[in-house]
């Protein structure tokens, strides 16, 4: 714990939109490290990494709590597995009533619904990214037991296609 104030989420943001100091983030993530061990790590200087962090420590840390703090302080909190900004209040009265504590507690039978709710699962899977059956089924796992149910329901609305094994997302909101 430091006696320093916490940084605004404004300021971690525009600080970790540095390459070089979200890659020294990452590998702080790892755990504590030195200047030199930072260096080694990431490919660079000593020199160069001293520019980006405070040259009078010996060994650094990633704070995780910082991180969660500045995240609680930007928006309203979400159960985890709910997409962020839902589309408007319908959407967002949708996955907070079917989601709860991040897992699905089951499919909605009303066409609209389940399109909202399986659109939200479809944002699991990178589109252009071919994914195996058993990745499928761990990813849906994580939202509810029936994952084959689950699986099923996004290639019959054309959110995910399927072919030789292998699936990929082929429907849904695409970040452009």
């Amino acid at each position: 714990m430091t006696n320093e104030p916490e940084a605004s989420p404004e300021e971690l943001l525009r600080a970790l939109a540095d390459p070089g100091r979200l890659a020294i983030a990452g590998a702080l993530a790892k755990g504590p490290l030195t200047v030199e061990e930072l260096a080694v790590a990431l490919g660079l200087t000593r020199t160069t990494v001293s520019r980006l962090i405070d040259p009078d420590r010996r060994t650094y840390r990633l704070q995780p709590e910082t991180l969660r703090n500045a995240a609680l302080r930007v928006g309203p909190t979400r159960d985890p597995g709910l997409a962020l900004g839902a589309i408007d209040e319908e959407e967002d009265a949708v996955l907070r009533h079917y989601f709860v504590g991040g897992r699905l507690r089951e499919l909605p039978a009303k066409h609209a619904k389940r399109m909202i709710v399986l659109t939200r699962l479809a944002l699991e899977f990178e589109p252009g990214v071919r994914y195996r059956e058993a990745d499928v089924n761990a990813q849906l796992k994580r939202y509810h037991a029936d994952y084959a149910s689950l699986r099923r329901a996004l290639v019959d609305e054309g959110l995910l296609s399927r072919a030789a094994g292998s699936y990929w997302r082929s429907g849904g909101p695409v970040e452009v």
